[in-house]
């Protein structure tokens, strides 16, 4: 891998880091601005390296909340690869709209069904409405930055 995508796969990771500082008040103390980089990293690095950022980015969030959800954290990351591997798919594939609904649907609502079986059904539900709220929030973010870096890009890094 080349150095410059080295540095942007670590610059979106620390970007990561320091969105899962910023706690959404939901319920639940992992719920952060965490994946917002992730989704904004489509723009530089592939499908697999956008998901690998979402998974570190969702761990390290969790780390600094404590771990709330103990060994779930694990299942979780896996979930925020899933959701961002097919946000960047579709980017890449260019569905430049359907991929936001794609990904709220997928990481506000798809990702709480393992907990339904694995936790409570009251769980589920106390959970959903804040996932949707928090996926929407990053989409949100990562829809007013992407164009900007889209534009750093084109003139000044790659």
């Amino acid at each position: 891998m080349p150095a410059k995508k080295i540095a942007l796969f670590a610059l979106f990771i620390s970007l990561s880091v320091v969105g899962g500082m910023i706690k959404i008040p939901l319920g639940i103390a992992s719920i952060a601005m965490d994946s917002m980089p992730a989704l904004a990293a489509v723009l530089f690095l592939s499908a697999r390296g956008a998901g690998l950022i979402a998974a570190i980015g969702h761990l390290l969030s969790a780390m600094l909340g404590g771990f709330p959800l103990g060994p779930f954290h694990s299942l979780i990351a896996f979930e925020m690869f899933a959701a961002v591997w097919l946000f960047a798919t579709l980017h890449h594939a260019g569905w430049r709209k359907s991929k936001w609904l794609v990904f709220i649907a997928v990481n506000g609502l798809v990702a709480a069904v393992p907990f339904y079986f694995l936790l409570s059904p009251a769980f589920f539900y106390a959970t959903v409405p804040g996932l949707l709220i928090a996926s929407s929030l990053n989409a949100a973010a990562a829809s007013v930055v992407m164009p900007v870096l889209a534009g750093i890009k084109e003139k000044v890094l790659l």
